[in-house]
């Protein structure tokens, strides 16, 4: 049985609990993941890094957001905080108390904090990313205590094909650098003939 935390809202008035950790996902996990897959590959035909996410209240999908930071020329515009925002706006609140967020790729700290000002109950993704992960690889802002409010985590949903996607994508960017060297270093040794 996973342990239990008491999380408050930003008043601190309303207090529940939820699971610490949460390692069994259900079908239901596997069909959001599976939307937030879909917005996955809308990023990747955009030539964004293929992150999707979705946000469920209730078991009805109320934000959904993909990478757009090249596509936008914005920093902030990950997938989790474009699903977040969209889900703010739908539902006319800024807490989205009860919500799962849905996400390919594991959060990163500015991903997990905006879940965590939002009042997600539940953090829910596909693959780790050990380089910037803050659920879980080299920070944990959702188990973090010492936060007004923390929220379960459940990992590997759909990991295979998120996987998939990350990996074929940085792959196909490090073949065309390498092209594109080949071409410059073909175009320098004609030049000099």
């Amino acid at each position: 049985m996973p342990r239990r935390r008491r999380c408050r809202d930003g008043d601190g008035a309303e207090t529940t609990t939820v699971p610490e950790t949460m390692s069994d996902p259900t079908t239901e996990d596997e069909a959001f993941m599976a939307e937030a897959l879909a917005e996955a590959r809308a990023a990747l035909a955009l030539d964004e890094v293929p992150v999707g996410a979705v946000v469920v209240i209730d078991g009805t999908v109320v934000g959904r957001g993909h990478n757009r930071t090249r596509t936008d020329t914005d920093p902030t515009a990950h997938a989790e905080v474009r699903a977040l925002r969209d889900a703010a706006a739908a539902i006319g609140d800024q807490r989205l108390r009860g919500a799962v967020l849905y996400s390919t790729v594991e959060p990163c700290f500015m991903c997990a904090g905006a879940a965590s000002h939002a009042r997600v109950a539940r953090i829910v993704f596909g693959v780790r990313d050990p380089k910037f992960g803050a659920c879980g690889s080299i920070g944990d802002v959702p188990r973090e205590g010492r936060l007004n409010h923390t929220s379960a985590v459940t990992e590997g949903v759909g990991a295979e094909e998120a996987r998939a996607l990350m990996v074929g994508f940085f792959r196909s960017k490090r073949e065309e650098a390498a092209e594109r060297r080949a071409a410059e270093s073909d175009g320098g040794a004609r030049e000099g003939a």
